[in-house]
């Protein structure tokens, strides 16, 4: 066989392995961002109207995160916390627009002790996305009645479904994403 043959043969042949190993990269980072996101991946395909988009936003949020200082809190901080967040259920009956204000300022505070900017509710979703994807949607739930709270126009069973969504996200942030054990483990 001449060079020229062999080239024609092998050249075609490297572009379709070229081919294959790109398309099974960006299919496997897909599973991986689907997987590590949760609902929040299809919320962004949504919201940006294109795949490619969207793995590319949240790839950059995990940089944003990767380069943030998380840290577990010291079992004493959690014990502080957990007794916080009981005071602001008990003022529930009484006085629920303040419970619900008070269990965003409590979620907010508890992200910050976390390590996680708390500069605006946009970015916090952003960086919460990353760990705590599948809870993101009891977190904007929530933020969305304290919006309506603010101005007078929640119900009370708008606000108590608040303070269900708040804990689902002030539960995972408080244990750092494991199931909270016996005694405050």
């Amino acid at each position: 066989m001449s060079t020229g043959t062999v080239l024609a043969i092998i050249i075609p042949a490297l572009v379709v392995v070229a081919l294959i190993t790109v398309a099974t990269v960006r299919v496997m980072r897909r599973r991986r961002l689907q997987e590590r996101f949760g609902p929040e991946y299809a919320r962004t395909v949504e919201d940006t109207g294109s795949r490619r988009v969207a793995v590319h936003d949240l790839a950059e949020r995990e940089k944003r995160h990767d380069s943030l200082e998380l840290q577990p809190l010291p079992s004493t901080e959690r014990e502080r916390y957990a007794r916080e967040w009981d005071g602001v259920q008990e003022q529930f009956v009484g006085r629920p627009d303040t419970a619900v204000h008070d269990a965003d300022r409590l979620v907010t505070s508890l992200m910050q002790a976390r390590g996680y900017p708390t500069e605006n509710f946009d970015q916090q979703v952003r960086d919460l996305s990353v760990e705590h994807g599948r809870t993101l949607r009891h977190y904007r739930a929530a933020h969305e009645v304290d919006s309506l709270s603010t101005r007078h126009e929640a119900t009370t069973e708008q606000l108590r479904g608040a303070m269900v969504h708040y804990r689902a996200l002030f539960d995972e942030l408080l244990t750092d994403g494991r199931r909270a054990g016996p005694a405050g483990t």
